[in-house]
């Protein structure tokens, strides 16, 4: 059962107003990244701890990076789960995690941040992980 959109908004809303476009559908999602070109960033957010301890504030910090992904989307586990599990089936090779953070080139995923890679890490450290991803990927 989802959770009340009252308290689940201000989570959606830490990423959207950074410019990342939300996906509350599987059509939305395909529609976004799958003829996507260049670099895309696709954020699983989550209500959990750790999604607004380290997840979010890393990836706005990465954002501020002079190179970054053409593409910025975010899906939210847990509320939107169809447009969830559609965006992670782009995830090939890994299990479902929230939060997570992919980024795809073509299409293609390239990097991976899974939640055990999140969690108990400051949000810096997890942005100097997102730049050097953007470095090499865009």
């Amino acid at each position: 059962m989802p959770y009340d959109e009252r308290f689940v908004a201000p989570m959606r809303e830490e990423l959207t107003r950074l410019g990342v476009q939300e996906m509350r559908t599987p059509e939305e999602v395909d529609e976004t990244l799958k003829d996507a070109s260049g670099a895309a960033l696709v954020v699983v957010n989550s209500i959990c701890g750790c999604a607004a301890r380290n997840a979010r504030p890393a990836v706005a910090i990465a954002l501020q990076h002079d190179r970054r992904p053409q593409t910025l989307a975010t899906v939210f586990a847990g509320q939107d789960m169809d447009a969830t599990a559609r965006a992670r089936s782009y995830f090939t090779g890994y299990r479902p995690s929230s939060p997570q953070i992919g980024l795809l080139k073509d299409g293609k995923l390239v990097y991976m941040l899974e939640r055990h890679q999140i969690e108990g890490r400051s949000a810096d450290a997890i942005a100097r992980d997102l730049i050097t991803a953007f470095d090499a990927h865009c």
